[in-house]
């Protein structure tokens, strides 16, 4: 099969001039050498096509693939991660991962909590903060916790974002409404147990590829998985897989907001434990790393004794499954 691959390479846009924390969400070089050799090794021939826009470029000079392998995380704007799966639906060719739907819905925090909720699954309470007035406005008791409405790999999520006292929302959130110009999510600060669960498969056939419990060591920020802690996971954080009974919880839970949101082929739902000790949807990512050692859903899989070449065929097989309902009538 001939496999096109689209991403945004880190170092292309830290070459503009972007910012280390603007660029975080995208791709490393290694990420897109390891999956392509991944892909390679399963017989497949690859084609490296690179961002939206040069997806745009290769698509009018007539160039087509069998299957793309997306990764394009987009830069800008609410729709950001549904750009390429879209001008791929447009021209009716088969890509991995979620549809244009779901990775505009999943981006965006509170509409996906309003889903979530809807379909009955616990989720914490929460209020959306577009102005300084609308953070003076919130109810909801403390603790609390303020974050990006729309961001992800922990972007603008630091210690301070816990809130235990009535003037630091106003402060961080005001701090975040400025730095990021889009609403902040706050929401009810759960004490218990962090964990996210990797999904491999699509509907009924989708699985639990492992339970991943996030370990603060010493010289981490405290309490909280962090952007700083994230970004420096190798020495601040350990990593375990949760086989216990809110392990098992979690992944019910976490099966359960796949499914309903309709999330494909594999990526990863967090999920944290209230005072009580049961699990709540905290957030849900469809369109996750996949950097070998250092993203969560390659690292749990790795402990789960799924191989990164086998995570990238699991990948492959659900979304091959999806070939013969692509095929255009006619080619555009």
């Amino acid at each position: 099969m001939r496999v096109g691959l689209t991403y945004d390479l880190r170092d292309d846009y830290l070459a503009e001039g972007y910012s280390e924390e603007e660029t975080a969400e995208l791709d490393r070089a290694d990420t897109i050498d390891a999956i392509e050799a991944a892909l390679r090794s399963l017989g497949h021939a690859t084609d490296r096509i690179g961002h939206g826009r040069q997806l745009v470029a290769r698509l009018a000079a007539g160039d087509r693939w069998d299957l793309v392998f997306n990764l394009a995380e987009g830069l800008a704007g609410s729709g950001r991660e549904a750009l390429v799966p879209a001008l791929l639906d447009l021209y009716a060719i088969p890509y991995t991962f979620s549809d244009p739907l779901v990775l505009a819905l999943t981006l965006d925090k509170a509409m996906t909590k309003r889903v979530v909720r809807d379909l009955g699954l616990a989720t914490p309470a929460f209020v959306v903060a577009a102005s300084p007035e609308d953070l003076a406005a919130v109810s909801l008791p403390l603790p609390l916790f303020v974050k990006p409405l729309a961001e992800g790999t922990s972007k603008g999520i630091s210690a301070r974002s816990r809130i235990t006292e009535p003037d630091a929302l106003a402060q961080v959130g005001g701090e975040l409404l400025a730095r990021f110009r889009q609403p902040v999510l706050v929401e009810t600060y759960l004490p218990g147990r962090e964990l996210t669960v990797g999904i491999l498969g699509t509907g009924a056939e989708a699985r639990v590829a492992g339970v991943l419990e996030v370990e603060l060591l010493p010289a981490a920020e405290p309490e909280v998985y962090t952007y700083a802690n994230k970004e420096r996971c190798e020495e601040l954080v350990s990593y375990r897989l949760a086989a216990d009974d809110l392990g098992q919880a979690a992944a019910d839970l976490a099966l359960a907001v796949w499914r309903g949101l309709g999330c494909r082929d594999a990526g990863r739902v967090d999920v944290r434990a209230d005072a009580f000790g049961r699990p709540q949807f905290m957030e849900i990512n469809p369109l996750a790393g996949l950097h070998p050692q250092h993203s969560d859903l390659p690292i749990m899989c790795t402990l789960a004794g799924v191989s990164y070449p086998e995570l990238i065929a699991a990948i492959m097989t659900s979304a091959g499954r999806r070939l013969p309902e692509a095929t255009p009538r006619v080619r555009p």
